[in-house]
């Protein structure tokens, strides 16, 4: 069926706006889901920030009001309820088949560009490997490669062979990248949106949070003593905040993941098909237990520990369906740093970017679990004169450490004469007359229309 979205998307340059007001349209199908009933599955990206969604079948022009009952952001899939029940009268539901094999031939359906009436094409299938879902813009899960254009509209259809569920379309490249080259997600990603769900909330994939290396040199694996060919991959890192912290250690050389060999490429044979070690974390949920085989200094041993979410990854991925947080103090800009914010920002601080790059990378959610930037400046006479007034990494305010946005607000609620913001890499601080600002706010408010001064 027809998706048609009315969106409002958020304004992280002036985030007190209530943002852009657009549309789209999209495509998706009908599933039974145990205590539910009948459903309409599509993405993520088809109806988040949505403001209001209507629904159209094959064949019946009325539109049909429907709302987003579960949206996961991290694999692009999200679950539709129409209001009237009249809307599935006379439908069937499809179900759900397994991995297509490679070459075969699988018909994507859906609505390209926008049209009235359904569209058919054939693809092949040539590839099924993990790939960047770019919804998110930081989740990566097993995704099919097929020869069949995916354009908009295209987004949510089922991809479907044997008259069973075998994909959703929901990516491509565009004509000046490839030709005719199109990724739907496959079905255990499907499943897996399905079953976590089913409890009655999403939760989302869990994560080992530990750097990885392929041991393809025979010689290092030598110097490791790994005992076996192509086998095993090098811990390089583990995360503080994450499930392998306490269990995995650096260097450990994982041979084995809940009994399937890893080889040394990190890849494991997982129902007839070769693909990253991590998908076997990726089918499972929140709590769930992972086991390896380890070699750790040369002695082989079992770990098991249970698996938690993804944070601090979240903090590198784009958000949705929710406003964007700030506050505004004598003219100037607190936001908390993350994904949406870059992308209005830019890279014109190269201070910013590289500690968004780095956050996980470089473990800097240690020193700080959420770096506040200071990223706009409204011009008033409060701090027209003010030195070293620019944008930046916030790095202390009166004295105290920020590690949050709630800390920005906490420090200029004590009592002060004076406020002063120092950035991170500057040396001069910005200094405003606390009376002065309590004054001025209100006029910044007025001249600029801006309704709240905060959203924490």
């Amino acid at each position: 069926m027809r998706i048609e979205v009315a969106d409002q998307n958020p304004d992280y340059r002036s985030p007190w706006n209530a943002g852009r007001v657009s549309g789209g349209i999209g495509s998706g199908f009908i599933l039974e889901i145990p205590g539910r009933g009948k459903r309409i599955v599509t993405n993520a990206h088809v109806v988040s920030n949505a403001r209001f969604i209507t629904v159209t079948r094959e064949g019946v022009n009325h539109p049909f009001r429907a709302r987003a009952e579960f949206i996961g952001h991290d694999c692009d899939l999200a679950m539709i309820a129409v209001e009237d029940p009249a809307f599935f009268q006379g439908t069937r539901p499809l179900a759900l088949g397994g991995v297509p094999p490679l070459e075969s031939a699988v018909s994507v359906y859906g609505y390209p560009l926008g049209g009235e009436r359904i569209s058919v094409t054939r693809g092949i299938v040539s590839r099924i490997d993990s790939e960047l879902y770019t919804h998110s813009g930081v989740d990566s899960h097993l995704a099919i490669q097929i020869d069949a254009a995916i354009n908009p509209g295209n987004s949510g259809g089922p991809v479907l062979q044997d008259g069973k569920v075998v994909g959703v379309a929901f990516q491509g490249y565009s004509g000046d990248v490839a030709q005719n080259v199109g990724f739907m997600i496959p079905s255990p990603v499907i499943k897996r949106f399905l079953q976590d769900l089913s409890k009655g909330s999403y939760t989302g994939y869990t994560d080992l949070a530990v750097g990885i290396a392929p041991l393809m040199s025979p010689t290092a694996r030598k110097a490791l003593g790994v005992p076996f060919e192509n086998a095993g991959v090098l811990v390089t890192d583990v995360h503080e905040k994450g499930s392998a912290n306490g269990f995995l250690r650096k260097d450990d050389v994982l041979l084995a993941i809940d009994g399937h060999p890893v080889a040394c490429d990190g890849r494991v044979d997982l129902d007839g098909e070769s693909v990253d070690m991590t998908e076997v974390v990726e089918r499972k949920f929140d709590g769930d237990k992972v086991h390896f085989d380890v070699l750790r200094d040369g002695k082989r041993i079992v770990v098991e520990f249970p698996l938690q979410g993804t944070w601090p990854f979240r903090m590198q991925s784009k958000a949705y369906d929710a406003a964007p947080r700030y506050l505004l103090h004598g003219g100037l800009l607190f936001q908390p740093l993350d994904r949406n914010l870059v992308e209005v920002i830019g890279n014109g601080d190269l201070r910013v970017s590289r500690t968004f790059d780095e956050f996980v990378e470089r473990h800097l959610y240690l020193k700080r679990p959420e770096y506040v930037v200071l990223s706009r400046i409204l011009p008033d006479p409060v701090n027209a004169d003010c030195d070293g007034l620019r944008t930046g990494i916030v790095d202390t305010i009166n004295g105290v450490t920020i590690r949050s946005l709630g800390d920005v607000a906490a420090a200029f609620a004590q009592p002060a004469k004076h406020d002063v913001i120092m950035l991170e890499g500057i040396g001069l601080p910005i200094v405003l007359r606390r009376a002065d600002v309590l004054s001025a706010n209100p006029r910044i408010m007025k001249n600029y229309g801006i309704a709240s001064e905060r959203n924490l």
